[in-house]
């Protein structure tokens, strides 16, 4: 076997670390786990460590993650006839990934999440706006999977509000939870009447027509698991974490969208924008059949889309759509308000959502 590269080198340190650090949050909980316990599990110095992570969160969101994203896959359903069927699939999905009373190492492994994401505004934002775009996903699989002509985003928020509350539970309360109600109960909300309804806002971006070459880096989605295809013609929108919300305005204007998530602090947030994508995409793909799932894709953003679009300092708060057609940018749109412009340009084409980290290069 020939040498490792510098790249592949640091991507075999890398996982080390990861493993070795899933080995003592399971058996310690993030509070009472040590980096320095942490190095030795992995043959590491500690500083070798901090080279790869720059805190203990970091390293647990990004452990979380990874646990997310290598979940087993489970064959989509052959036929569901309706939002209730699915609900309740998607119930069981999720519960089912709920540590069990007598598996102490997999409840103390994610018992700290949401303490960790409560312990600072910087992430309890960004949280916040990924539980909107987990939502936004669900409901317009509800959508696709009915036919339905109204919108069905709040109704599944509802749902995941109960979820999310059934997994703190199971957590704060070792076996309180009862998992067949929490499904029964997933099951009847389907045919609950929000009187939901889309408001078209009056944002006015800065629009220009240009004419740029594209050239459209490879990116994983995180939704289904298999490339982006940023290379088809549509709308690149670059959005930070404050703006997930654009995605459901590019959607509304007619368009497919692919959303790549990143944050400005890519150490500790864009892992657990991962996890949060992750975790609803594993039960979406087991609940819904492939038909139904919502013409949006993931994807979490390093840094390199960013500079793909030309952007070089975005934050939290930028909305950036590209129109793509034939290879090349032919409009660019900035502000609020550029995804639903940019996607609203030609009916007939795709949109590509891309989510940017704040500072990135």
């Amino acid at each position: 076997m020939g040498r490792l590269s510098r790249a592949q080198l640091q991507a075999r340190n890398r996982d080390k670390v990861l493993t070795a650090a899933r080995q003592e949050f399971a058996e310690r909980g993030f509070r009472g786990a040590k980096i320095d316990l942490i190095a030795d599990r992995a043959g590491f110095t500690r500083g070798a460590v901090y080279s790869n992570f720059p805190g203990k969160r970091a390293l647990y969101f990004a452990v979380l993650a990874d646990l997310a994203e290598q979940g087993p896959r489970v064959p989509p359903p052959e036929a569901v006839r309706d939002g209730r069927e699915a609900l309740a699939a998607l119930a069981r999905a999720w519960l089912a990934r709920l540590p069990l009373p007598d598996e102490p190492e997999s409840a103390r492994l994610t018992r700290d999440l949401h303490p960790e994401i409560l312990a600072e505004e910087r992430t309890r934002r960004p949280y916040a706006q990924l539980l909107k775009l987990d939502a936004i996903l669900l409901g317009l699989a509800l959508e696709r999977l009915e036919g339905a002509s109204g919108r069905r985003v709040r109704l599944a928020g509802t749902v995941l509000a109960a979820l999310h509350g059934a997994r703190q539970l199971s957590a704060a309360a070792p076996g309180f939870v009862e998992p067949f109600d929490v499904v029964g109960v997933c099951e009847r909300l389907a045919g609950l009447d929000l009187g939901d309804w889309w408001p078209v806002l009056p944002w006015i971006p800065a629009v220009r027509a240009v004419d740029e070459a594209w050239a459209a880096p490879y990116a994983k989605d995180l939704l289904s698991g298999g490339p982006a295809r940023l290379d088809r013609d549509g709308v690149v929108a670059v959005l930070g974490l404050n703006r997930l919300e654009a995605v459901e305005e590019a959607v509304r204007a007619g368009s497919p969208v692919t959303a790549i998530l990143v944050t400005g602090d890519p150490d500790e947030l864009a892992p657990l924008a991962r996890l949060v994508v992750a975790e609803l995409s594993a039960c979406l793909r087991e609940a819904f059949p492939p038909a139904a799932w919502p013409d949006v894709r993931i994807v979490v953003d390093q840094g390199e889309l960013a500079a793909a679009v030309g952007l070089a300092e975005p934050s939290d708060d930028t909305e950036l759509a590209l129109r793509i057609c034939g290879g090349r940018v032919v409009l660019r749109a900035e502000g609020r308000g550029a995804c639903h412009v940019a996607a609203s340009a030609q009916d007939d084409q795709a949109v590509t959502a891309v989510v940017t980290p704040t500072g990135s290069q």
